[in-house]
Parts: structure tokens; C-alpha cells; sequence
């Protein structure tokens, strides 16, 4: 079942930790308290006002909300213990107990164990006494100039002094003038380093260590590293001057060796361990510890990371991270850039509105909120480091170009923020050393590892007639084989557009694939012809293999679906043609026909032909340019949630839903000879392709209120202004494919269609007059006014759908307590796209019921409420009531819950709870209703689906229907019967209430509205 994760903690460390949560599809939800304003709301991320600082109320509310996980990212609760609190209330938690969470609360501790364990660290001193510490500090035989708090000081206990009297200044300050407070109650003074700065982290379950690949943290403010010290002013990572020699001894004399010796004093580390190293001219030298991610190291490592951090977690809690370590990228390099409020580290403003981050975001850089809040709905600074703004590059040059182009480009006034991280990296990379290939931008290596990575992939796709094996000049097909006669071949080609853009500024690209098979492979069966063989061209500035592979092995599944062989390919890099990160597909089909049974049948085709349309899954892939103005002009990001799809979908995820391949679904239908002619709706839209497959003498007219068009089309006609005329000539508009199908088999066809895919009789062809319009699309502004629904479309209800209805749909909820076979009903109806209807949360009262599983299943977000663990019926319903309020519920479905709400609640949801009743209310009330119809002895009894009314069974009623009562039945017989009459009459009660068919009146009775049934 996917979890719900609680990430502790308000930094763009938490926020990348919820960002790379949230990319798992075992995770459902993640929480963050207290969170900013980049975690307030982004896709499965939200806030929570939970208090972190009451370990017990904590670990209540992660019961109640079946939160599976708790992250915590800061030092300070960590070493108050919230760790060793959560898990003994029975709350995994990942992070060190408070006794392991020593290595950075206590400095004097850090040192001391370190000696005793022979780490190598610089040397030092321990005070509680201010004179002899500034004695050490004048005495000791060599520089003894940095100065430490002890305690934990927020990253800003550290003091570099310049010489000796800077140095006791510092430890007045912090021991008498208590700049740290408590913190600084007692002193470590330490030998001064020389050398390179570096970040090793490492995940650990106690016993072994994974090591991460190593950062640099900038702390001064300026570039060129001047300026005060800071909480961190960039990163990088990897880090070149960190061989993977060096990261071996790293692992094994520091990493490995702090954990193996916390485990030896009774104090086992588990979760993440991050050493702060000096790298001298006498070798490594540890500065520090801390006992979590670092920021902002944590915003370059996380992107960095190929495998699924919720799994690399769960590995961690559970000790089995020897046997799954975690996967790396190694073609890559991560910067990010800290921008701070103008002042920091000193008095700064609050309250500066930030703007652009969305268009930041969309040139492919991610945005991490560090000090920010919401303040009207607009995104504002709360803090001294505000935004960290982290770019993924192939190189780190290019890293920090697009980081710094991103900066550059929020609107931050007065932001202050470093251009130069990872300069001395940059200045590592570029001594002299002879060039290569690989230095002009082309890696042969990297081209060789794509093929191996794509070769099984392709293999896959082997067909009759084909044994793809790819590294050959060239690829063959035996059409003999192949089992054709006399073929004619029918070849296509294409691209999938813009919708590159999207992809690469998502970093989505797998769906990719499917895009460009389906483009080409639709286009062939245009001709009547089976797809055969298919190649790709990729071409790029500069090959990112992981990239590339999920292109060609979502092009590889494609050919699958299509049934035709992946025969070959080309990769092509080409430095200097393509900005970084930028990539273009080409694609090619060969399909075959046999000579008599090509398309179209021109002559066949005759006036009073009809048409069938069939859907597709939204804008496939024509007409992203004009999509990428309009959102432009909405102000509309990628990332941000989508005002059309489903819930919790981002816009980038719905304009990526893949284009449909209808090859393996139309071929034996095109066999058949019941089909004249096929047109693929690609770019030109409805009004340009239809003609294509059609004689001149004919014109097309289409009913748009007889198919579902997706809410992303309404969308964008309002958002942009479109016009009818640019609708229906730029996209599908809901139909990926048309067919031309004779009166007499038009029946037979779409019944054939419909058991696989969603398909109408879209309208018909008509005699063309001179100078008329080839297609005419009727009541498309209506319909798409009116949403995804087309306005003939009767639900189960009977009820017809008013084609003037508002395109949002009703959040449900359901409450359950059982199997939930009435909820898989429910679900089944808000599936339809044409549902008036969403359900957005399943809650039950109980764990572990087989309902639950129903909703994760179907993608439903889960709650359980336990009623066991509240003292009162009015507690319970409190929390049931603030998980409704959550998930913005605007209608309640009982489904089998098996507990009396309150009167205050059924007062507060009145005319928004529904119920099922095993009787014809207002007979047999209560339970044991069907043992009751028995002993009356009726003839008739069925089921009821009402309002809910503070007496039992008592609301207003809005769906019955009747079941006969046989002589022979017993309680179960009369009880299945009535439960398959349920199946049908509460999904088609949710129907009319969430349509706004019915609705319930002040006195409470039912109204109906009314609907035109033309």
C-alpha cells in the first residue's frame, strides 16, 4: 500500500527531500511540517500545521493520518530525541537516536570520540573555562585559530580567526557574552587546516555505510571566497578532486570506522552521516560531524540520485542496505546556487515577494524554498537564505551556467547569491592535460553503453518476418514470412513536436516513445497497412545515456504494443548544435498492405456514410507550441497542480499523457472490410485530416456533443481565447482516430471497438456544395463549455447530462469498514470520463480491511481513522470531519461504515452524505433489514440510497430500486441480490447528486433540477 510520508523540518533541505519523496510510486502523500511556501501544495506535497516540538502529540497525529514514515531533517530534533521518541510509540523514523546524534550536538564529544577511535582530525582542545582556553590558544605549537561551540549553534558556531587575539575574542564572545547561548557553554579549540574542503556523506543502518558521492559547500557570502561566514552559499557534487580511491579510504578510515565505533559504545548510528573532511598535505583530516543531510549539499545530492529514496530509506530503517545500495548518476554533475535576502548573515527584510518561479523551473531547473512563506497567494521571503535554485548538467560548467541563468532570472529583489560555485572544480578540471574525442563533445563510450542498455530492449520486439539484432549496417525484413502474398509497402514518418520541450523541462521522457511509435504507426494504418518495422533517430548536444535509454526503451515498448519490430536506429551527438539538455526524435514505419485491401476505398465511399470516432488520451502530440503560449499566457507551470486530469496531477503530467497506438486494436477491424476509410487526427486537427481519406464530392459533419472531449481541451479553449475554428484546426479535440463505416455496419464495428477502447457514432458524410466547408464540427463551443461529458450521453441514472455544466468535478469521499464492494462500484462510475465525480480519499475506521486495498489500487489516497483509539463518538468524528476538510471532500459516500456519526456532524454535511440502505426505506429500517422483509413477508423489497438525517434511515430519498422477494429465498440469497442491486443504484445516486441533478432542500426534501432531453 503506498505511505504517507511526514518530512520534519522548513529548509530547502526538506523541501528536496519531499520533492525526491514525492517522485516514488510507493509513496502517496508527504506531509511537512512546519514546510515553506515552495511544500505548501505541489502535487503529493502539502504542509502540515502538526507541532514537531511535542514528540507525543506528533506521534498521535501519525497514527491517525496512517503515516508510514517520518523524516527528519534538521539537527535540533534529532538530538532532542524525536527519533529514539517516534519509534518507541511504534513511528518508523529515520534519523539517529539522541545518543548517536552526540557526533554534532556535542563538538567536545565529536573530538574526543574520534581520538578514542584513531579518526584522523585536527588536533585540539576542550574548555569549560574561558582563560584557559584563550592559554591554549597562545601556548599550543601550532595554530590553534578556530573556535567551535560545543552545543548546537544552527551551522553558525564556527569561528576562523585570523591570529591569536581574534581567536580569544571569539571565545569571549561565545563563553561569556554567550553568543550562542547555551551552545557555547563549552569551547573546542582547534589547529587551523590548509587544504580542500569537502562533504562525504554516507546512508547507514548502524553496520554498514553506502557513501554518497562527495559535495563542496561554499560558506563564504562573496564569490571568490571572501565575505562573512554563512549557513552555506552553494554546492556542487561530484566533486573531481575527490578520486574514487580517495572516496574508498574515506569509507573505510572515517565513515565506516565512526559507525562501527558508535555501535562498540552502545550507541548504533542509523540514518545519515555526514563528515566534513579537510584534505591536507599530511592526508584527510575530519572537521566535523553531523548527523543529517547538509545544506545545501542535500539539493545537489538528492537530483543526483538514481534509485527510489523512499526504498533507500526503508533499506536503511531495516538493515538491508548491504544488499541494496543505492544507485548514483555518473554522466551528471548538480550545482546549486543559495540565494539570500539582501543583509543576510546579518539583519535582513522579511516579506520581499519572489516571483518567476515557475518559468524558472519550466528552463529545466529546480527551485528549493528555503525562506519563504505564502502571503496572499503570493510567494514571499521569511528567512536569511531564501531559495536554492539546483541545475543537473553534464557537466559542471554547464551546471552552474544554468543554475546562475536561473537565478538570474527569479524575480528577487536584492537577492544576493554567489556566480562561481564550484570554481575551484572548474579550476581542477582544467589543467592541461592532451585532448580527446570526448573533449569536442562526442563520448564513444557513453554511444557503446546506450547500445548495450537498448539491445535486450529492442530484442524484445522481434517478430514474424524479423529477428531484430541490433549493430548491423542495416536491417532486413522477409515479407514472405511475414505471411503476405502481394504486399504493397506503406511507409511513414514524423516527429512528436514541441512536446519535446515539456518532457526535457520535466525531465520526463520515457512517454516520449510511445509518442513517436503511435505518430508514425497510426499515419501507416491509415493506408489499411500492418506496421512492420520501425527506427528512430535521436539526435542530442550531448548524450546523456540515462536520457537516451528511457526514449528508446519507451520507443522499444511502444513497437511492442504496435506489434512491429524495433529494426534499427541512430544516435547522434552533435557539440554545439543542441543547448544542453536538449534532444530532437525522428521516427520511421514500414508497414504492408496486400494490394486489394488498401485504404481508403475511395470509391466505396458515399453520401450518408457514418462516422466513429475514437478517443484519445488528450493532446497526443500536435499542437504543443500553441499549448505552450497559452500557458505561457496563464502563467502556468509545469510543475504546478493541473486545473484540468485528474487530481494531484501536474500540468507537465497531463500534457504528457502518451499519444494512443491504435494498430493492434483497428487491424482486425480493417481486415474485416467493414471500414472504408481511417484518418489519424494529427496536426491540422479535425477540419485537415478527415478530407484526406474522403472524395472530393464529400463533406464531413460532426457532432462534438457526441463524444467525450478531455477536460485539458475545455481548458485550454478558455485560457486561451481559442476559437472554435483554431480548436478544431490545431487538435483532436478528443478523437485520435476517425472511421468511415456504412449505416448497416456501423452498429457491429463500434461494439467491437467499445470492448477495448471508448468509441461513438461522431456524425456522418454529407453531399459538399460548391464553395462549402469541407468539415463543419457542430456544437463544439458548447461542448466544450460543458466539460468531458458529451450532452447525449446518459449515466446510470438515465438522467441526461446538461451540456451547460461546469467542467469541475465533486470531491468524494468514502467512508468504509469492511470489503468495500460497494466503494469498487463507486469507483468503477468515477472512473467513466464522463462522471461528474472524483473520489479523492477512502477512509476507514478500521486498518488492514480489504477496501483499502480496493482504493490504492485504483489510485485513491487512504485514511484510517481508528475509532478504537478515541475516548468519544464526537472525537472520532472531529478527526474524520478535519481529514474531509483536508482533501477539500464536498460529498461523503457511507459504503458499509459501521459507525453512528453525531448529530453535530450530520448537521454540518447535511445535504452532502449519502447512504445505502438494504430496503425500500421507509420500510425496514436499521439493521437486519433483509431478515426483516422476510419475516413480513413481503413480495417486493430492495435498496435505498438517501441522505443522511440525524434519525437512522430517515433522510430523503434519491435512488431506490426494487428486488422481487422469492419464496425460496433465505437472508443470504435476498441479501446478495439486494447488495448486486446497490452495485448499480449508488453509483447512479453519486451521479445525480454530484451533477447537481438532485440536491436537498432547507426542508429536507429532495430537488430535482430540471434537463433539456433533446
Amino acid at each position: 500500500m503506498a505511505e504517507t510520508v511526514l518530512v520534519v523540518g522548513s529548509g530547502g533541505r526538506e523541501h528536496a527531500l519531499a520533492w525526491k519523496l514525492a517522485q516514488s510510486p510507493l509513496v502517496q502523500k508527504v506531509l511537512v511540517a512546519p514546510g515553506n511556501a515552495g511544500t505548501a501544495s505541489c502535487g503529493k506535497i502539502r504542509n502540515s500545521e502538526v507541532s514537531v516540538s511535542n514528540h507525543a502529540i506528533l506521534a498521535q497525529f501519525c497514527k491517525d493520518h496512517n503515516v508510514g514514515l517520518v523524516v527528519v531533517g534538521p539537527e535540533v530534533p534529532l538530538a532532542a530525541g524525536m527519533a529514539d521518541d517516534l519509534t518507541a510509540a511504534g513511528v518508523p523514523c529515520f534519523g539517529p537516536s539522541a545518543k548517536a546524534a552526540q557526533l554534532e550536538a556535542s563538538k567536545s564529544f565529536s573530538k574526543a570520540f574520534m581520538e578514542r577511535h584513531g579518526i584522523p582530525t585536527a588536533r585540539y582542545g576542550s574548555f569549560t573555562d574561558a582563560q584557559q582556553a584563550c592559554s591554549y590558544i597562545r601556548t599550543a605549537d601550532f595554530p590553534a585559530l578556530v573556535v567551535k561551540a560545543s552545543g548546537l549553534a544552527a551551522g553558525k558556531g564556527v569561528i576562523v580567526a585570523g591570529d591569536q587575539d581574534e581567536a580569544c575574542r571569539a571565545v569571549m564572545d561565545i563563553m561569556k557574552d554567550r553568543a550562542f547561548g547555551s551552545a557555547g557553554e563549552t569551547v573546542v579549540v582547534e589547529e587551523l587546516l590548509e587544504g580542500e574542503e569537502v562533504s562525504c556523506l554516507c546512508f547507514t543502518d548502524g553496520s554498514s555505510v553506502s557513501a554518497m558521492p562527495p559535495a563542496q559547500d561554499h560558506k563564504r557570502l562573496q564569490d571568490g571566497d571572501l565575505g562573512p561566514n554563512t549557513g552555506g552559499m552553494g554546492a556542487y557534487c561530484p566533486t573531481p578532486q575527490v578520486s574514487q580511491e580517495l572516496l574508498q579510504q574515506i569509507k573505510e578510515t572515517v565513515l565506516q570506522r565512526t559507525v562501527d565505533g558508535m555501535r562498540a559504545e552502545g550507541a548504533p548510528y542509523m540514518g545519515v552521516l555526514y563528515a566534513g573532511l579537510m584534505l591536507t598535505k599530511q592526508g584527510l583530516k575530519v572537521l566535523e560531524f553531523n548527523c543529517r543531510f547538509g545544506d545545501p549539499e542535500c539539493q545537489v545530492l538528492l537530483p543526483l540520485l538514481q534509485s527510489d529514496l523512499y526504498e533507500v530509506i526503508l533499506n536503511t530503517v531495516s538493515g538491508k542496505l548491504a544488499s541494496s545500495a543505492p544507485v548514483w548518476r555518473q554522466d551528471a554533475s548538480a550545482v546549486t546556487v543559495v540565494m539570500a535576502s539582501a543583509g543576510y548573515p546579518g539583519s535582513y527584510k522579511k516579506g520581499v515577494e519572489i516571483t518567476g518561479l515557475s518559468q524558472v523551473e519550466d528552463s529545466g531547473v529546480q527551485v528549493f524554498h528555503a525562506g519563504t512563506a505564502l502571503k496572499e497567494g503570493a510567494v514571499v521571503s521569511s528567512g536569511g537564505r531564501v531559495l536554492t535554485v539546483t541545475a543537473v548538467r553534464p557537466s559542471l560548467e554547464a551546471a552552474l551556467q544554468a543554475a546562475n541563468l536561473g537565478a538570474a532570472a527569479v524575480g528577487f529583489p536584492g537577492a544576493v547569491y554567489r556566480r562561481d560555485i564550484g570554481h575551484r572544480a572548474i579550476a581542477h578540471l582544467s589543467q592541461h592535460r592532451g585532448l580527446t574525442y570526448k573533449d569536442s563533445g562526442v563520448d564513444i563510450a557513453a554511444g557503446n553503453k546506450l547500445v548495450d542498455m537498448i539491445k535486450p530492449l529492442a530484442k524484445a520486439t522481434s517478430r514474424a518476418g524479423c529477428n531484430v539484432e541490433l549493430g548491423g549496417f542495416a536491417g532486413l525484413f522477409d515479407l514472405k514470412a511475414a505471411g503476405f502474398v502481394d504486399p504493397i509497402l506503406v511507409s511513414g514518418t514524423d516527429g512528436v513536436g514541441t512536446k519535446l520541450k515539456i518532457a526535457q523541462a520535466c525531465g520526463r521522457h520515457g512517454g516520449l516513445g510511445q509518442d513517436l511509435v503511435a505518430m508514425c504507426v497510426n499515419d501507416v494504418l491509415a493506408q489499411g497497412a500492418e506496421p512492420l518495422f520501425f527506427l528512430d533517430y535521436f539526435s542530442c548536444g550531448r548524450l546523456d545515456v540515462d536520457v537516451a535509454a528511457a526514449v528508446v526503451g519507451g520507443i522499444a515498448k511502444a513497437c511492442e504494443m504496435a506489434g512491429c519490430a524495433l529494426l534499427g536506429g541512430e544516435t547522434a551527438e552533435m557539440p554545439g548544435v543542441y543547448a544542453p539538455g536538449e534532444y530532437d526524435l525522428a521516427g520511421f514505419c514500414v508497414g504492408a498492405a496486400e494490394r486489394g485491401a488498401l485504404l481508403p476505398r475511395l470509391a466505396d465511399i458515399a453520401e450518408g456514410d457514418l462516422l466513429i470516432g475514437l478517443a484519445s488520451s488528450g493532446v497526443h502530440s500536435n499542437g504543443f507550441s500553441l499549448v505552450r503560449k497559452v500557458l505561457e499566457r496563464a502563467n502556468l507551470g509545469f510543475s504546478a497542480p493541473a486545473p484540468f486530469g485528474r487530481s494531484g496531477q501536474t500540468v507537465g503530467e497531463v500534457l504528457l499523457t502518451p499519444t494512443k497506438i491504435y494498430s493492434r486494436l483497428l487491424l482486425p477491424i480493417l481486415r474485416s472490410g467493414a471500414v472504408k476509410a481511417y484518418a489519424h487526427i494529427t496536426g491540422g486537427g479535425l477540419l485537415e485530416n478527415i478530407p484526406r481519406v474522403l472524395p472530393q464530392g464529400l463533406a464531413v459533419d460532426l457532432d462534438a456533443s457526441r463524444w467525450s472531449i478531455p477536460p485539458v481541451f475545455s481548458w485550454l479553449h478558455e485560457a486561451g481565447a481559442l476559437s472554435e475554428e483554431e480548436m478544431a484546426r490545431t487538435f483532436n479535440c478528443g478523437l485520435g482516430a476517425v472511421l468511415v463505416v456504412a449505416p448497416p455496419d456501423a452498429q457491429s464495428v463500434l461494439r467491437q471497438l467499445q470492448a477495448h477502447e471508448e468509441a461513438w457514432i461522431v456524425g456522418s458524410l454529407a453531399h459538399k456544395h460548391q464553395g462549402a466547408e469541407p468539415v463543419v464540427v457542430r456544437n463544439l463551443k458548447p461542448s466544450l463549455n460543458a466539460g468531458d461529458a458529451p450532452s447525449g450521453e446518459l449515466g446510470n441514472s438515465g438522467c441526461r447530462r446538461d451540456s451547460n455544466a461546469p467542467l469541475k468535478r465533486t470531491k468524494v469521499a468514502v467512508l468504509i469498514s469492511g470489503t468495500g464492494t460497494n466503494l469498487q462500484a463507486l469507483i468503477e462510475q468515477a472512473k467513466r470520463p464522463s462522471s461528474a465525480a472524483e473520489i479523492v480519499v477512502v477512509i476507514s475506521n478500521r486498518p488492514g480491511v480489504q477496501g483499502l486495498k480496493r482504493a490504492s489500487l485504483a489510485g485513491i489516497q487512504t485514511r484510517v481513522v481508528d475509532h478504537k483509539l478515541y475516548g468519544s463518538r464526537a472525537e472520532f468524528d472531529g478527526t474524520i470531519d478535519r481529514v474531509l476538510e483536508e482533501f477539500g471532500v464536498e460529498l461523503v459516500c457511507l459504503a458499509g461504515f459501521m459507525r453512528i456519526l453525531t448529530g453535530t456532524f450530520v448537521k454540518k454535511w447535511n445535504g452532502k452524505l449519502l447512504n445505502v440502505h438494504p430496503s425500500l426505506l421507509p420500510s425496514f429500517k436499521g439493521v437486519n433489514a433483509q431478515k426483516q422483509a422476510l419475516q413480513a413477508g413481503v413480495r417486493v423489497s430492495g435498496c435505498t440510497v438517501h441522505f443522511v438525517a440525524e434519525e437512522v434511515d430517515a433522510g430523503a430519498i434519491v435512488v431506490q430500486e426494487a428486488v422481487s422477494v422469492l419464496g425460496s429465498d433465505t437472508e443470504d440469497s435476498l441479501s446478495d441480490r439486494i447488495r448486486e442491486a446497490e452495485h448499480r443504484a449508488f453509483p447512479a445516486a453519486l451521479e445525480l447528486v454530484a451533477s447537481g441533478a438532485v440536491r436537498l432542500k432547507e426542508d429536507g426534501h429532495v430537488t430535482w433540477k430540471s434537463t433539456s432531453q433533446s
